[in-house]
């Protein structure tokens, strides 16, 4: 388990790599094509730092709002306040926030900055249908996300898919208006090259994204398992999970990568854009340690 963690670990640091070379490359066909560009640069880069500066102080809370998550506290559910409290003492962490989602359907997501500032949230749904070991399984999973710092680490990915994103629009529109103006065969070179460079940016970002948070969600699995001792509790509430048919009726895809599985059903080609792992892969990892 532990290799596992530390291999997950170092492929989630690669992939972020890969993302400061895109924005490199984006920068550098922009300066080459426009001979000393930067500049336009510089209000972009202050514009994503804004949103992402929103985005980690105020996205805990914009997660709760979306997913329809309200607050309880100890009266309100014992059961679940001692298990998250007796995980928490566990795992080392203080005590997350706990929130609970009316809603049928089996599923539950970690969202915070940091551990001091952490919530969990899991669906009537989830507390209804698992057994004490799988509640149990799932919540340790939960607190994995925020024990390991997998929230911080994923809004870092959604704000560097979102400059991608804005840089490649930036360009297209650059290279289309000035590029009527240019005759010479370097111009029209790096015009196209720089062309396919934003198209293909924002998809290559995307596939960054979903990578990172796959790898997360193997090295939430791996986590909850040392944490509980006990990783079938995980693997029977991920069996039960991936077999309902219940869709989550707030579902969103801005905040789909944050559950423990994806809350919409995906088929045939749709699953390779998946935020989550295969589930049956998951339980086999599972099943394995």
């Amino acid at each position: 388990m532990y290799k596992q963690i530390d291999s997950n670990k170092r492929k989630s640091l690669a992939l972020m790599i890969l993302f400061v070379l895109v924005i490199a490359g984006m920068v550098w066909a922009w300066a080459q094509y426009s001979e000393g560009g930067y500049y336009m640069i510089i209000p972009a880069t202050i514009f994503a730092t804004g949103m992402s500066a929103m985005s980690f102080f105020a996205g805990d809370k914009i997660a709760l709002s979306t997913a329809g998550a309200k607050e309880i506290k100890k009266n309100d559910n014992p059961y679940l306040w001692r298990m998250v409290e007796n995980l928490s003492i566990t795992a080392g962490l203080s005590m997350p926030k706990v929130h609970i989602i009316e809603d049928s359907s089996m599923n539950a997501f970690a969202t915070g900055r940091d551990p001091a500032h952490s919530s969990i949230a899991v669906t009537t749904g989830l507390l209804k249908n698992l057994k004490n070991e799988e509640l149990e399984g799932v919540i340790a999973h939960e607190l994995s996300h925020v024990k390991n710092y997998d929230i911080r680490l994923m809004m870092v990915v959604i704000v560097c898919v979102g400059i991608i994103t804005l840089l490649a629009d930036w360009m297209m529109r650059s290279f289309i208006f000035r590029g009527r103006g240019r005759d010479n065969n370097k111009g029209n070179i790096l015009m196209i090259v720089g062309i396919v460079l934003a198209i293909l940016s924002p998809l290559f970002a995307k596939l960054i994204q979903m990578a990172v948070s796959r790898k997360r969600e193997f090295l939430a699995d791996a986590s909850a398992s040392l944490l509980t001792r006990y990783p079938e509790g995980l693997a029977s509430a991920l069996e039960k999970i991936s077999a309902q048919n219940i869709p989550l009726k707030r579902a969103n895809k801005a905040t789909a990568h944050l559950y423990i599985s994806s809350p919409f059903k995906r088929k045939g080609m749709a699953k390779l854009f998946s935020t989550h792992p295969p589930v049956t892969e998951r339980i086999k990892a599972l099943r394995n340690m």
